[in-house]
C-alpha cells in the first residue's frame, strides 16, 4: 500500500511523499502552552478545539494514517534576477505568484478519489485544518522541525509547502529523520524582530510574517523599523538556512514570480483602489488580506524606505477615509519629512 500511494504522489506533481501514524501529535502539550501564552496573537482559530488539532483521530474516526506531502515553491532568489530586493520591495516566495492552496486542493482531490477506490475515508488539509501539520511530517522523515520552527528538507531545504491526508487505510509508516540542525542558530539570529524567543518557540505577536498578514490591527510601532521593505510576510529565517545550498527552483510555473506585481514602485501601490487591487492580485495569495491591510503594509515600507519623491502619494494616502491606511501615511510622511 504504501508504495502505492507514493506512486500516486508523485503522479500528481508532489516532491515528496512520507508517511506518519496516527496518534497524538508530541509538541501537543507545548502548542497548548503557546496558546496559553497568547503567543498566537489575532489567530484565535488556533485555540478552538485544540484536542481536534493534537490528535487526527479526534478528526476523523477510524483514522490509522497521516500522509504527508510536500511540494516544492521556490522561485529563484529574486523576481528581477538580481538583488533579493531587485524590485525595491520585499514579498514573501510564496505569494509571488498564484495562491498554492488552489493548486494543491485539487491535486489532494485527485489523491482523495485514488484513496476512497482503495475503501479509505479520508480528509486532506493544506494548512488550512486542525492539525499539526510539521509533527506529522516530521514523524514521517519529512525533514525536520527546525529551530525558526520551520520544517526543513534535506533537499529542498525550508522552501517546501506541506500538505496532509488523514486516512483510513493502515499504510505502513516512515521512519524519522531526525534533527539536522545541530548547533546553528542562523534563523535565530537573522530574525528582525527576535520573534524566535528560543530554539523551536516563536511568538507570533513580534513575527513580521504575522504582523502583515494576519494581524488585522495597526503594525506596533516597535516593530515597524524592522520591517525594512517587506510588504507581505518575511523570509528572513528560510533565507538563511544552510540547508538552503541544495534547493533548486521548482518546477511549476504557478510559483514563478508574476511581472506585474514586481512592475510597480512602491507608491504606485498607493494609487490602488479596490478594484484595482482585485485585479493586480487576482488567484494572489496577497488579495486575502485586501487593500487595507496591504498598504498598510506599502506605507510602513515607503516610511522604511521612500524619499521626499513619494511624499505626494503618502499625503494623499494619509487622506484616506480608511483609518488603517490613513494612520500609516501619516506615519510614513512624519519619517520622510524633512
Amino acid at each position: 500500500m504504501q508504495g502505492t500511494v507514493k506512486s500516486l504522489a508523485t503522479r500528481l506533481g508532489f516532491d515528496e511523499c512520507r508517511i506518519a501514524r496516527a496518534m497524538a501529535a508530541s509538541h501537543g502539550p507545548g502548542f497548548r502552552q503557546w496558546l496559553a501564552d497568547g503567543c498566537h496573537g489575532d489567530m484565535a482559530w488556533l485555540a478552538r478545539n485544540p484536542e481536534r488539532r493534537c490528535d487526527p483521530r479526534e478528526v476523523l474516526p477510524g483514522c490509522h494514517s497521516v500522509i504527508c506531502l510536500a511540494l516544492n515553491y521556490y522561485p529563484g532568489s529574486s523576481p528581477g534576477g538580481g538583488d533579493a530586493a531587485a524590485a525595491g520591495y520585499r514579498i514573501a516566495r510564496y505569494a509571488w505568484n498564484d495562491d498554492y492552496h488552489d493548486l494543491m486542493v485539487n491535486r489532494l482531490a485527485e489523491f482523495d478519489a485514488a484513496l476512497r477506490a482503495c475503501g479509505g475515508v479520508q480528509r486532506c488539509y493544506v494548512d488550512t485544518g486542525p492539525v499539526l501539520e510539521r509533527d506529522f511530517a516530521s514523524a514521517a522523515g519529512l525533514g525536520w522541525n527546525g529551530k525558526s520552527t520551520m520544517q526543513i528538507h534535506r533537499r529542498l531545504g525550508t522552501w517546501l509547502l506541506l500538505a496532509e491526508i488523514l486516512t483510513t487505510l493502515e499504510v505502513p509508516p516512515d521512519a524519522p529523520l531526525g534533527d539536522h540542525c545541530g548547533t546553528c542558530t542562523r534563523c535565530v539570529s537573522a530574525c528582525p524582530t527576535r520573534a524566535i524567543t528560543a530554539p523551536h518557540h516563536l511568538d507570533a505577536r513580534r513575527c513580521l510574517a504575522y504582523l502583515t498578514i494576519e494581524h488585522q490591527g495597526p503594525i506596533p510601532e516597535e516593530f515597524r523599523a524592522a520591517m525594512g521593505d517587506r510588504i507581505y510576510g518575511c523570509d528572513e529565517c528560510l533565507e538563511v538556512c544552510p540547508w538552503n545550498r541544495f534547493a533548486q527552483e521548482s518546477r511549476e510555473l504557478a510559483f514563478h514570480a508574476r511581472p506585474a506585481i514586481f512592475a510597480n514602485r512602491l507608491r504606485d501601490f498607493l494609487a490602488l483602489d479596490d478594484a484595482g487591487f482585485r485585479r493586480l492580485f487576482a488567484r494572489s495569495p496577497i488579495q486575502r488580506i485586501k487593500r487595507a491591510r496591504f498598504l498598510r503594509n506599502v506605507c510602513v515600507a515607503l516610511g522604511n524606505t521612500g524619499t521626499s519623491d513619494d511624499l505626494p502619494a503618502l499625503r494623499r494616502a494619509a487622506g484616506e477615509p480608511d483609518p488603517l491606511i490613513a494612520e500609516h501615511a501619516a506615519w510614513a510622511v512624519a519619517r520622510l519629512e524633512p
